[in-house]
């Protein structure tokens, strides 16, 4: 395909620290705007205009993009740092941008070459939103689907290019991922949301829209692009497990900083930093999120190792899932552990604490991080089973 413009012809590093300490770069450069916005985008449900300029601007929608396309097709224990980062300025700017790596990721790696033209000849790299959930019906037509249906978490639909919808074929016999535009997507304004507000991850619908043959993806796999596509699922697992690690992370970072100032009880209080008890909630707390971290970088790590050649092991998969699971748990318990102890002004609106453990929560609802995925990962250590389908 015939790449040609500044956006598409872009050659990211192919060293890893590299390519891990431009994207950091990337953003830093973002930072004072996505900070500037944060609440911004939290009362307008979705990321403040300002915001998604900066982040199109920027190298960090094309993080996990094949080459082919002017992608970075970052590692996936590199891609952590970078979630990361965005997560300790704004955790709703980290959700869109991840999501929306993950799903252009995945899109452009497995559409047409005539797609690509399509979507490419713009000059601009795209914005995709999409859902993981399939739904909705596929009728086959002439020249393609009719598609009808209605999606949930569309995370940064407000703002994409494009929308790609996971539709079940009309007959059952199988899956169609549709690329469709935005513009012949009737979103649902109703993401009034426990967290992560500012994701503006709204429902989504198609009423009987064409989506010709090659905008339409229906064999499993890719085209293009290297091993992070051959990873199943695990290629979406990395970025749940820090994103929560992250906020278990900036919990952690936002009461010890005033703890010493900070009086429990009444009258003149007591320091809660002189309380033995909370020494060891620190202490514990942030053992338990490294723990966790460099579980996730192993599990990753062999995962990327065994999708050179071939998709991953489906039990290397599961375990990256449940590994994330895991990630996510952990840093609920360790925030809510710490959260007792931050006092009345946590409950109020305006206070940071009660912002993050809201976050998590409403992380914790996703698919991608059921508790399912033990399920899933134990029945295949006790050899009962060799699927582990999402659920």
């Amino acid at each position: 395909m015939t790449q040609s413009s500044p956006t598409q012809i872009r050659t990211f590093p192919t060293d890893r620290k590299a390519l891990c300490n431009l994207l950091l770069e990337s953003v830093e450069k973002i930072r004072p705007i996505v900070a500037r916005h944060k609440n911004n985008s939290e009362n307008r449900r979705q990321l403040a205009p300002e915001v998604v300029a900066a982040m199109r601007d920027s190298n960090l929608l094309m993080m996990k993009s094949p080459r082919e396309v002017g992608g970075a097709e970052i590692h996936p224990v590199d891609q952590m740092t970078i979630v990361e980062a965005v997560t300790m300025v704004d955790s709703a700017a980290a959700w869109s941008m991840f999501i929306t790596a993950t799903v252009s990721g995945r899109a452009l790696s497995a559409l047409s070459d005539r797609a690509l033209e399509d979507i490419l000849g713009s000059g601009k790299f795209p914005i995709m939103a999409g859902s993981l959930k399939p739904g909705g019906s596929a009728v086959e037509v002439e020249g393609g689907y009719r598609i009808t249906g209605q999606w949930a978490w569309g995370s940064g639909v407000h703002q994409a290019d494009y929308v790609v919808v996971p539709a079940l074929k009309a007959d059952k016999s199988g899956l169609v991922t549709a690329v469709v535009p935005r513009e012949q997507v009737q979103v649902i304004d109703n993401w009034h949301a426990l967290g992560i507000n500012g994701s503006g991850s709204s429902d989504y619908a198609l009423d009987a829209i064409f989506v010709p043959d090659h905008f339409a993806i229906t064999t499993p796999g890719r085209l293009r692009g290297g091993a992070i596509y051959n990873m199943g699922y695990g290629f979406a697992s990395n970025e749940h497990a820090v994103f929560a690690l992250a906020l278990g992370q900036l919990a952690l970072q936002t009461l010890t900083e005033s703890a010493v100032e900070k009086k429990r009880g009444y009258g003149a209080g007591v320091s809660i930093a002189d309380r033995e008890i909370f020494q060891r909630t620190v202490a514990e707390g942030e053992l338990r999120l490294r723990a966790c971290k460099l579980l996730m970088v192993d599990v990753l790590e062999r995962l990327f190792d065994a999708s050179q050649e071939q998709e991953a092991p489906i039990a290397l998969q599961a375990e990256a899932r449940a590994a994330s699971v895991l990630c996510t748990d952990e840093a609920i318990a360790v925030t809510s552990a710490l959260f007792r102890y931050a006092g009345g002004s946590a409950v109020m609106l305006d206070h940071p604490m009660q912002r993050i453990l809201r976050d998590l929560y409403t992380a914790q609802s996703h698919l991608m991080v059921s508790d399912a995925a033990y399920e899933s990962l134990g029945k295949l250590r006790l050899g009962l089973t060799d699927v582990a389908p999402l659920r």
